[in-house]
Formats: C-alpha cells, sequence, structure tokens
C-alpha cells in the first residue's frame, strides 16, 4: 500500500465519519433544537468532498432530509463520482 493509497483511505473514512455525524446530529437537532441545525450547504460540502456514501446512507437509514430532490439526486450523483474516481485510481494510476 502507498502513501496515496493511506491518504485516499484515510480521507474517505474520515470524511464518512463526519458525514454520517454531521447527518445524525442535525436529526437529533430537527428534533430537540431547532435553532442548532448544521446548514444544507455544509452537508452538500461534505458529501462533495468524498462523504456521499455516509451521508447519503445515513440519510436514507434515519429518514432524514429525503423529501429534498436536492439531497437526493445530489448525493447520488456525488456516490457515482467519487466511485468513479476511485476506479480510475485503482486502474490508471497504479
Amino acid at each position: 500500500m502507498t502513501a496515496y493509497d493511506c491518504i485516499l483511505t484515510g480521507v474517505l473514512v474520515f470524511m464518512n465519519l463526519l458525514g454520517i455525524t454531521l447527518t445524525l446530529y442535525d436529526k437529533w437537532a430537527a428534533v430537540n433544537r431547532p435553532r442548532s441545525r448544521i446548514p444544507e450547504a455544509t452537508l452538500m460540502w461534505v458529501g462533495l468532498l468524498f462523504g456521499s456514501y455516509g451521508t447519503f446512507l445515513t440519510m436514507k437509514l434515519i429518514r432524514h432530509k429525503t423529501r429534498h430532490a436536492r439531497f437526493m439526486v445530489c448525493l447520488p450523483l456525488f456516490t457515482l463520482l467519487h466511485t468513479a474516481f476511485i476506479l480510475f485510481y485503482i486502474v490508471a494510476l497504479r
């Protein structure tokens, strides 16, 4: 495993854990503290920056923001984009 593999793996793990954590907190805040919510833009940025897998799966599992078309279209697209990038990295750059 090269240094780049370790960096890519670390970024993927960190961003997905961050996406899961922020989504769970936002769901909790929606019920308990409506004033301290996570901005939608923040959740989108985390999804765009390689956190789309965890963010999207968490949203589907806890039924949070599933009525927002923006999330239900963009996050799967980000997931496809990230999967294509990872496959390109594995196949072409190794």
